[in-house]
């Protein structure tokens, strides 16, 4: 089990005290984050990255992270990430919301790249291991995610690499939004499903961006509470509120799509306009609704072209 970043063991203390004794003087820049200046290496060699937005910059940015934490719903990196792993694969040191600080120091890193929601208590802690880098986020917004990109490729010192893949990925969505045009516009409804029911995202997120960028209207039908990213879980009823011409639907993992198929099985499902029109995509949900980045993106983009473009 992860040890937790706000009880750290005995030997994690001790591996701590160790790591910081043997930390040698290197070259440095200085970094504005949300925690204000930090100074970091001018060449990192040993990248610890603890969220999936910060994994997928460093795989943008060509740099192999040695450490990595897992993705939500999942046991390792998220799935769409594999094409660009090659031959490695950076050490599991936790799960995004639970970090196993002993594996964190036995990397040794000269860098850290951390979510832009670390709790203070828990940078306080990784700081004293090395540079710790939480971008200065918009929080829930279609293009936090490039903001958040181009901090952690400034901190990775690469960050012409990260600038050239977002400016990609705008200039793709255009081309598709142009040929779309008219015949495939209209509105989209994003639904992952859950063990426990369809959940259905909002239009602030990271995909949704993307799809309205692509000129689909994201339309969460009124079912999400104040400022979440999902509603809560639904019954089959409440989903048949959902009238976009588009529905692309998530899943997590085994045991959601478990869930799924026997929703399908049912006639409310079946009687759904959108399902009756053909206009179900399946998504991987690792990667629609847990991930962030311009790799993300691309993946994200791929699956839209083969939906409306065939």
């Amino acid at each position: 089990m992860p040890v937790s970043l706000l009880k750290p063991s005995l030997r994690a203390v001790a591996c701590l005290a160790a790591a910081l004794a043997v930390a040698g003087p290197t070259q440095a820049r200085t970094l504005d984050t949300a925690h204000g200046e930090v100074e970091v290496p001018d060449a990192p060699e040993r990248v610890v990255t603890l969220y999936e937005g910060a994994l997928d910059a460093s795989l943008t940015a060509g740099v192999m992270p040695v450490g990595a934490v897992t993705t939500r719903g999942g046991d390792d990196v998220a799935r769409y990430l594999d094409a660009h792993l090659r031959d490695q694969r950076p050490a599991i040191v936790g799960v995004v919301r639970e970090i196993n600080l002993e594996a964190v120091v036995g990397e040794r890193p000269d860098l850290i790249l951390a979510g832009p929601h670390l709790p203070d208590a828990q940078y306080a802690l990784l700081s004293k291991i090395a540079p710790t880098v939480v971008p200065d986020s918009p929080g829930l917004t279609p293009d936090a995610w490039k903001v958040e990109a181009r901090q952690y490729g400034r901190a990775l010192g690469r960050a012409s690499a990260v600038n050239d893949a977002i400016a990609g990925v705008e200039a793709r969505a255009a081309e598709l939004r142009e040929d779309l045009g008219d015949t495939e516009a209209g509105t989209a409804n994003l639904v992952r499903w859950m063990p426990q029911g369809p959940l259905v995202m909002a239009d602030r997120l990271f995909s949704s961006g993307l799809l309205a960028a692509v000129g689909l209207e994201v339309d969460a039908a009124g079912l999400i509470e104040g400022q979440g990213p999902h509603s809560d879980p639904l019954s089959l009823e409440n989903l048949s509120s959902l009238r976009g011409d588009w529905l692309f639907l998530a899943t997590l993992n085994e045991e959601g799509g478990e869930a799924l198929a026997v929703a399908q099985a049912s006639p409310a499902f079946a009687r759904l306009p959108v399902v009756e029109a053909g206009r179900v995509v399946p998504v991987d949900g690792q990667l629609w609704t847990s991930a962030s980045g311009p790799l993300a993106a691309e993946a994200i983009l791929d699956d839209i072209e083969a939906a409306l473009l065939p």
